[in-house]
């Protein structure tokens, strides 16, 4: 028996640990299987570029659940994009990106394949299950759901997510001393989140908790107030500019300093719309996502929100790359370890699907169907925690 790993999209905190626990526990199903991972996720799997784990590997998984990043490697790719598929090299003109990765999976001789990634990745899993039935292949293909921004259909708890949190509010723990540096500053944290504010409200709510077990001396100028979140933005609330400018102000004049938590989706629309205005194309990736790296919404925002608070001094700090790149807490990996050691059994057992938290049925442990499975979902701002955090930052 041979099964294969893939991880693939933007990497989060789990991927390592995720490739760990399924080692660890094909070590006690299938010890005698094959164990190989396609390298840079679908790149890998179109080219047939892959490596085999030696025992060696095999034997020391543990060491994976001290990492962050990926062991094999990830990139973007969108198998259903044939036109950019063809323009990277990953095949030929007049193939299918489906169909080659099909035979690929059949000359390697896989019988399962593990996707690890987010809703582009087990979207493109989806197509690729859908495309082996429907042509006669037999393989099983099981997905692990990944992804920081926690915004997968029907998934209530994406793997990596709660480390990502937990890691940008430890980042902005050291940045917001930078409000020693000079008066009057500004201090946008700019946080990952494309669509879903979940991330951002995460961080700030971790952040926000982890103040009140510091202790502060207001007698210099070391006051909570003064390390406390000022305004969150997320892109599932509107605001009024106005009314936040004069609440922010009155908060400038009165600490010398304004802290915000900025989802980088928030206020993308009209980012864009003025792009395209000055004429200008928006950097786009094979997905179509827009690359909000290179818009830099942080640092509109800033511009926005400076002149009008009288800031001295404005900084713009992104937590992203940091956050994603943290190997897995505790609390993550026993869910990751949880969703693996499922996911394989049900892989043996020749069943297809994403191995995750099912919000439609209870948040059970089950094997999601693939067509069930997409992304975009919006961050609730209903909940309890969030509602706490937003009155007692006295945001509304």
């Amino acid at each position: 028996m041979r099964i294969a790993f893939l991880t693939a999209g933007g990497i989060a905190p789990c991927l390592s640990a995720s490739i760990a626990a399924l080692i660890e526990k094909y070590n006690d199903l299938a010890p005698e299987a094959e164990l190989v991972g396609y390298l840079n996720g679908y790149r890998g799997l179109l080219l047939g570029k892959k490596i085999q784990f030696p025992d060696s590997v095999k034997n020391n998984f543990p060491i994976l659940y001290d990492f962050g990043g990926s062991p094999i490697g990830n990139s973007r790719v969108k198998l259903t994009n044939i036109e950019d598929c063809v323009k990277k090299g990953y095949v030929k003109e007049g193939e299918d990106p489906l169909e080659v990765a099909a035979k690929q999976l059949t000359k390697d001789k896989v019988n399962i394949l593990h996707t690890i990634g987010g809703d582009d990745t087990n979207t493109m899993a989806a197509q690729l299950s859908f495309y082996l039935e429907k042509n006669g292949y037999d393989l099983t293909v099981v997905g692990l759901p990944k992804t920081v921004d926690n915004d997968v259909f029907p998934v209530s708890q994406t793997l990596g997510a709660w480390t990502a949190a937990e890691q940008g509010s430890i980042f902005f723990e050291n940045i917001v001393n930078e409000n020693t540096t000079s008066t009057r500053q500004l201090i946008i944290h700019e946080v990952m989140g494309r669509h879903c504010g979940w991330l951002t409200a995460k961080t700030a709510s971790d952040y926000h908790k982890r103040l009140k077990n510091r202790e502060f001396l207001p007698e210099l100028l070391i006051d909570k107030e003064k390390w406390d979140i000022d305004a969150v933005y997320i892109p599932e609330q509107d605001f009024n500019f106005q009314d936040e400018v004069k609440r922010l102000k009155e908060l400038m004049d009165k600490k010398d300093n304004v802290n915000i938590f900025l989802s980088e989706g928030a206020g993308q629309e009209t980012i864009i719309r003025e792009i395209e205005e000055k004429g200008e194309e928006v950097p786009r990736d094979a997905f179509g996502h827009v690359r909000l790296d290179e818009i830099n919404p942080g640092q509109w925002f800033a511009k926005q929100f400076a002149s009008e608070l009288k800031a001295e001094k404005t900084l713009v700090q992104k937590s992203g790359y940091f956050a994603r790149s943290a190997k897995a807490n505790h609390k993550d990996l026993d869910l990751i370890k949880k969703s693996a050691f499922y996911g394989s059994e049900q892989a043996l057992n020749g069943k297809s699907g994403l191995a995750g938290l099912d919000e439609d049925q209870d948040n059970q442990l089950r094997l999601i169907e693939f067509e069930r499975i997409k992304g975009g979902k919006p961050f609730d701002v209903s909940l309890d925690w969030f509602d706490t955090m937003i009155k007692e930052i006295a945001q509304k």
